[in-house]
């Protein structure tokens, strides 16, 4: 197994037993492995992100780790960072996350249910449909719910199928849009902490156009 490289901030890739977490038994269990493993890395991933992105987003980001606070039986099945333009939180507004289920990580430009002007969003979006199908490129992923694993690659999206995403996002309360990469858990990038940045970064980057036209 390659000796993992470290990032200006330390950080050197998740291993198997940050996915393993999520087999762990029980709400405190988990939690308290979720809070040794895996919430260390995503400060230090997220501090370097925020700082990488800035320049392209054309305004600070800020990093969001969740808590899961309001879970008091089962378990979390996935968690995240969010690096976010608010300072205060994040699920109101369009947001990147990288996050772990335990069988992929996940890397999303993120627009959930709680945004408050989804319709508008999903409008700025619409009128340049055509631009989506360019601008996101293969081996990309898209879900409409970040509570599923489930998601469909975009490889084969035209316009009309973007189109007829976004007007299910617009219309349809609990409809999210969520538009990035997954990676297995076996892949041997993840150990790779210098190479999982970049990707996240060139990931985050390419899908930046997206973002500022959502900042309404």
């Amino acid at each position: 197994m390659p000796t993992p490289t470290q990032t200006a901030t330390g950080f050197t890739g998740f291993s198997q037993i940050d996915f393993d977490t999520f087999q762990i038994e029980g709400l405190e269990d988990r939690m308290n492995a979720i809070q040794q493993r895996i919430q260390p890395k995503f400060k230090q991933i997220g501090e370097e992100l925020a700082g990488k992105l800035a320049p392209a987003a054309g305004q600070e980001l800020f990093l969001h780790i969740a808590k899961h606070a309001r879970r008091t039986v089962n378990p979390p099945k996935d968690t995240w960072l969010a690096l976010c333009h608010n300072k205060r939180g994040y699920k109101a507004y369009p947001h990147f996350q990288i996050g772990l289920f335990d069988d992929h990580l996940f890397m999303w430009l993120a627009f959930i249910y709680e945004v408050p002007n989804k319709a508008a969003i999903a409008s700025a979006l619409l009128a340049q449909a055509d631009n989506l199908a360019a601008e996101v490129p293969d081996g990309y992923m898209l879900s409409m719910d970040h509570m599923k694993k489930e998601a469909v690659p975009t490889s084969s999206f035209t316009k009309e199928t973007w189109e007829h995403t976004l007007v299910r996002f617009r219309d349809v309360k609990k409809a999210e849009l969520l538009i990035g990469r997954h990676i297995p858990a076996g892949d041997k990038l993840l150990q790779d902490g210098p190479g999982l940045i970049r990707l996240a970064e060139e990931t985050f980057e390419t899908l930046m156009p997206i973002y500022r036209r959502s900042l309404l």
